[in-house]
């Protein structure tokens, strides 16, 4: 006992001064390349701002003619809530004609047509309010449907709470939006900019380490060393890591005190989330690196299986119950719509344990399988 207790604690010594040396080896390299810095800082800096400020599902100021051809008090009354809303850019006018030739023009984006007989009609409880959008932008016309609707719905339930005639029944909807009172698309594309950040991060940079290692021979000369593939791995693994999470803690901050998202979770639960997703990454990466052993085919895979499908299929900008059931299916291998989850459900909804365990066990089971392929394919030999 007394004889083997030192040669362990001599090759744990060992082990740990050989991983330090490559991760000192890997982060001079990462602050010696300029394009490390750019993906890991400033892409991601750009991009906060880029889809934090750009891209919004949001509709305001809406161009819409509102066609008034009642003189009534309650046409004219409805027609100024139009005008006073924030979603609308009302245009006051009477002809009809004169709204279709803009709506063709594509001056307006919607028409809501007042008729002569409104005021008559809204006493016998039956009047009606046309709505015409311009369909070519069908997400968009939606929007503008349903802003239109809201604007008649608030009309009539501020007329019924006057004791006024209504344009509804006895029964008046009163609804809520639940975790995102203000009806703000930002709340949920933010956090899921998160999952942007991080792959690119995570798997884009990992996907160049080991590939130019194999294009510039350097590996060949870690292969004569006493070095073990495993901690080969983990030295050019650590430094990433430590720059995923600075990408990481720049969005937390944007989201916080740039777009003034709600947090409602645990903030170490979201690092928790936030590790796991980053470790899948950078294995990602350092798999098909390890496997292709050429940057150029490397990046190329990296962006068709990792980046591409963190955008389209991760529930980041589009709905993944609306998708074709097959295409549905293929989201389920997708570690980034785990993540995408996580981070919507900590940000706006809270710590929902019920959401939070099975996405996060999904990827530490991804985390594990993918670092033992990793480990597999990295082998101190030449092909």
């Amino acid at each position: 006992m007394s004889t083997s207790s030192p040669s362990v604690s001599s090759w744990s010594a060992n082990k740990t001064r050989r991983v330090w040396s490559l991760v000192k080896k890997e982060a001079r390299q990462v602050v010696r390349d300029p394009s490390s810095i750019a993906i890991g800082i400033v892409m991601p800096v750009v991009l906060i701002l880029l889809f934090g400020y750009g891209l919004s599902l949001d509709v305001t100021n809406a161009p819409v003619a509102v066609v008034l051809e009642d003189p009534s008090p309650a046409a004219t009354e409805l027609a100024a809530s139009f005008r006073l809303s924030p979603y609308f850019d009302a245009r006051l006018m009477t002809s009809m004609r004169e709204a279709r030739d803009l709506m063709l023009a594509r001056k307006v984006d919607g028409i809501v047509r007042i008729r002569p007989d409104f005021g008559r009609r809204l006493s016998q409880g039956d009047a009606e309010v046309q709505v015409l959008v311009h369909g070519v932008d069908a997400n968009h016309a939606r929007i503008v449907q349903s802003y239109a609707q809201g604007a008649v719905g608030q009309w009539a339930a501020r007329r019924g709470a006057e004791g006024k005639e209504i344009l509804t029944g006895p029964v008046i909807v009163q609804s809520r939006l639940w975790f995102n009172e203000t009806n703000e698309s930002r709340y949920f594309l933010v956090p899921g900019l998160i999952v942007l950040i991080m792959t690119l991060i995570g798997a884009l940079l990992t996907s160049l380490v080991m590939a130019r290692e194999w294009e510039r021979g350097t590996l060949e000369a870690l292969f004569v060393t006493p070095v073990r593939p495993e901690e080969i791995l983990l030295g050019k693994t650590i430094p990433y890591f430590i720059l995923g999470m600075i990408g990481f803690v720049l969005c937390l901050l944007a989201a916080k005190f740039l777009f003034y998202v709600p947090f409602r979770g645990s903030l170490i639960v979201l690092t928790g989330a936030s590790t796991l997703y980053l470790l899948v990454a950078l294995a990602i990466g350092l798999l098909i690196s390890s496997a292709v052993k050429s940057q150029f085919v490397a990046i190329q895979i990296t962006v068709l299986v990792t980046f591409l499908p963190a955008v389209m299929l991760s529930g980041f900008l589009f709905d993944l119950r609306s998708m074709p059931a097959a295409v549905r299916m293929m989201t389920y291998l997708l570690p980034a719509r785990y993540y995408v989850t996580l981070l919507q459900t900590i940000f706006l909804a809270g710590d929902i344990w019920a959401v939070i365990l099975p996405n996060a066990a999904v990827l530490a089971g991804m985390m594990i399988v993918l670092l033992w392929l990793t480990r597999r394919v990295t082998q101190k030999k030449l092909a």
